[in-house]
């Protein structure tokens, strides 16, 4: 079942967010396998993140190279709220359009 975490960290800067995720991409954890969405917002000194997981065990593999980052940051999690998912309504795909071929400009002559 995909489950919603919600992380509320007392103080998460942007500066902290970003050098977060530098260093879980440099860990091999940049995009890691079970997380379907992953959404960082608000102020930029005090910044939130919300994640869509395909499983709890998913996650779980996740936070043994999250958690020891955060601490190395100085960023103190706090408790995740985990909700299961009822519902992800995604944008249906765009369809490209051929391309029309350009028409060529007339030439006018001067008289």
């Amino acid at each position: 079942m995909a489950i919603g975490i919600y992380f509320s960290p007392a103080a998460m800067s942007a500066e902290k967010y970003d050098e977060c995720i530098k260093l879980l991409r440099k860990a091999g954890a940049g995009n890691p396998a079970g997380r379907s969405y992953h959404a960082s917002f608000g102020p930029k000194d005090k910044l939130m993140v919300f994640d869509v997981w395909t499983s709890q065990a998913a996650f779980d593999k996740f936070a043994k190279t999250l958690m020891p980052i955060l601490q190395q940051l100085g960023i103190e999690g706090g408790e995740p709220t985990v909700m299961p998912v009822h519902k992800v309504i995604v944008p249906a795909a765009k369809v490209a359009s051929p391309k029309k071929p350009a028409k060529a400009s007339a030439s006018r002559s001067k008289r």
